[in-house]
């Protein structure tokens, strides 16, 4: 199939299964995209099992190994994404809780990935390096998932910002951590060098790079939208921000997703604020608003396809379970840890912890990291464990955050409020 076949046949899917979710079972879009999909893909794997001679199942997971999914979310959707959700997440309101957000984001992202790596280690034999690129992987709060589920949980909107800002920038610090622990684990596997020095000299150069690259094409982005009343025109500008920084990014071997992130807080505040009228602002919003719910129902329907590309054996399917709760306490530690350091400093609200743990929902960039992985007999279940996580997180954690919140305290807030 073509690439325009598969877009096509893409959004007629999500479309579709969306239609059957606000008809029928009435869950929040993206959630309800995704169950459609799983329960869709169930329903095929069950039929081939009962009539093999149809073949369905065999020929499905060649079209869905086809389409790629790794590459087409790392090098194609996610710089969309990142733009998009960073856009409408204002520095106003990070400002106020940017400490403990950069903690978790760094402190609570290293914690995460050691107790995984650790206990994943343990529970599967896995070598310990491995299974620390599988901590990297599944310790950062995907952006995507959290921005498309808390949309709709009705959560107070400071905590909500808080908790998607935190999500933004622990996921471009998770994806360079992985990076940088692919190279150790995988050293002849299309890793990025094996010593210390060289996995410093990435970090720095992915990290503060894709930081240093985003806030200059913003800025410039912000200038040139400051000469122009041309609300169709200055949409476009900054859709070639997303592209074409992202592309840039990935070609200058810096963090495209923490590139997105920055030029899209810079445009969402301050380009908004001083570059652009109201009428255009008002096309800006409803725009990125509009591709973001897009792409989230494109991803979502692809992430429940992805069950395909799994492999169902017993000892995967047990160590999947097992990895559930590993990953719950790791990010209870994530969370738990940068609140603890500041407590004495700060005051928090009761219901800051298990919320931003339970809020903390894992996504397709995981799912993606995993098939990016070098051949190995460990991909497999790392591929498997991961999926069993995201389902989970994103289903039973998506519907449950806002009950969470109800009953631990309806509007719990983090310092600065």
């Amino acid at each position: 199939m073509s690439i325009l076949q598969i877009a096509s046949l893409l959004i007629v899917l999500a479309g579709a299964f969306g239609a059957i979710n606000y008809l029928f079972l009435k869950l929040p879009s993206a959630i309800g995209i995704l169950v459609v999909a799983l329960v869709a893909s169930f329903a095929v794997i069950a039929t081939d099992a009962l009539f093999p001679i149809l073949t369905v199942e065999e020929q499905i997971r060649a079209q869905v190994l086809e389409l790629e999914f790794s590459e087409a979310l790392l090098e194609g959707m996610l710089g969309l994404l990142l733009f998009a959700g960073a856009l409408h997440v204002k520095l106003s309101d990070l400002r106020k809780a940017w400490l403990v957000i950069f903690l978790m984001a760094t402190i609570g992202v290293g914690v995460s990935t050691a107790i995984v790596g650790f206990g994943f280690s343990w529970i599967t034999g896995m070598p310990l390096m491995v299974a620390l690129v599988f901590g990297a992987l599944i310790s950062p709060t995907d952006p995507v998932a959290v921005l498309g589920v808390l949309r709709e949980a009705d959560l107070p909107k400071s905590l909500e910002t808080k908790i998607a800002g935190e999500s933004l920038f622990n996921d471009g610090v998770g994806y360079v951590v992985f990076l940088v622990l692919v190279g150790f684990a995988f050293p002849t596997g299309g890793g990025h060098g094996s010593s210390l020095t060289d996995a410093g000299v990435l970090f720095l150069q992915e990290a503060l790079g894709g930081a240093i690259l985003g806030l200059v094409l913003g800025w410039l982005t912000f200038r040139v939208m400051r000469r122009i009343d041309d609300y169709s025109l200055e949409v476009l500008i900054t859709l070639g921000l997303a592209f074409g920084g992202y592309e840039l990014a990935v070609w200058l071997h810096v963090s495209a997703p923490i590139m997105a992130v920055c030029a899209g807080l810079l445009i969402g505040d301050i380009g908004s604020k001083h570059g652009m009228s109201e009428e255009t602002r008002q096309y800006v919003e409803a725009f990125w608003k509009l591709v973001d719910e897009i792409l989230n129902a494109v991803l979502f329907l692809m992430i429940g396809f992805e069950v395909f590309a799994i492999a169902f054996e017993m000892d995967l399917l047990i160590a999947g379970f097992m990895a559930i709760g590993l990953a719950l306490v790791a990010r209870l530690a994530a969370v738990a840890v940068p609140v603890l350091i500041l407590k004495p400093f700060r005051t928090f609200s009761r219901g800051v912890i298990p919320i931003m743990t339970w809020g903390g929902l894992k996504g397709g960039i995981s799912v993606a990291l995993a098939l990016s992985l070098p051949d190995s007999e460990w991909k497999p279940l790392i591929l498997t464990v991961t999926y069993i996580v995201v389902i989970f997180s994103i289903i039973v954690q998506g519907l449950t955050v806002t009950r969470l919140a109800e009953r631990v305290g309806r509007a719990p807030e983090l310092p600065g409020n």
